[in-house]
């Protein structure tokens, strides 16, 4: 893989993780302590509350993932080892990378 692809792979990580810092500030609020007053809201709107807190959570949890993936990949490039199999060490297809930036292994070691 040459320079100029490499800097493409670096801005489309960087650009994909600002969105998802973006996107968990957004949702910070969502994330926020349901209040148990049952005088305040009903028993079904607390519970449909607490299910939303559930799963902006889970949506949390996923976005961290996420950039914990796409972090390591920059290190993959600073260290010059991005678009190369972590396992055969063969070079990954550049449409996989495409579609997935944070790919670390080709799609036969992916998929075996």
């Amino acid at each position: 893989m040459n320079d100029s692809e490499l800097e493409h792979f670096r801005r489309l990580i960087r650009e994909k993780l600002t969105e998802l810092e973006r996107g968990s500030k957004a949702a910070r609020d969502a994330q926020g302590v349901v209040e148990l007053d049952q005088q305040a809201i009903g028993r079904l709107s607390r519970m449909d509350a607490l299910q939303n807190q559930a799963m902006a959570k889970a949506q949390q949890a996923r976005r961290d993932l996420e950039a914990r993936r796409l972090t390591a990949a920059l290190h993959r490039i600073d260290e010059g080892e991005y678009g190369y199999c972590e396992d055969c060490g063969d070079e990954i297809a550049r449409g996989r990378l495409e579609l997935d930036l944070a790919a670390s292994r080709c799609v036969s070691c992916a998929s075996g």
